[in-house]
């Protein structure tokens, strides 16, 4: 009854995946003559939670259903952060897709060539929805 109980739950759950294209990101900013982002699991943790919550809510914000702000939800996670940032998309089928569509607009390309962020971590939840966070701890 339990394990019954434990699997539809889980079935419920939007599917979320690791989807890091670190080679197309660190390419880019090498171009640019910036350092490499490592992937970061609690930044991971911050965008699968606000990726299943715009899934749930059927919403597309930076704002989470809560109010929360990118900088609310790494504190939530424990990431001690000096700067964080955010990028989603919506309807891309593939993360090199997203990362080039990225590029191509002002604000998200000034997020992933960010100076002072080391750090990173992408998602993506059914229906499409991207969210990467970047960031630098302490500082």
């Amino acid at each position: 009854m339990r394990l019954t109980v434990l699997l539809t739950a889980a079935l419920l759950l939007p599917a979320v995946v690791q989807a890091g294209p670190a080679d197309i990101i660190n390419q880019y900013r090498a171009q640019n003559g910036l350092p490499a982002l490592r992937y970061d699991r609690t930044l991971e943790a911050v965008a699968k939670d606000h990726a299943v919550d715009m899934v749930r809510g059927n919403f597309f914000s930076h704002r989470g259903s809560d109010g929360s702000k990118v900088s609310t939800r790494a504190k939530r996670h424990g990431y001690n952060y000096c700067r964080v940032a955010e990028n989603l998309a919506k309807g891309y089928g593939r993360a090199g897709d997203v990362v080039r569509g990225w590029i191509g607009s002002p604000a998200h390309r000034r997020n992933m060539l960010l100076r002072d962020v080391r750090d990173y971590a992408m998602v993506k939840a059914q229906g499409g929805v991207w969210v990467m966070v970047v960031g630098r701890r302490g500082c």
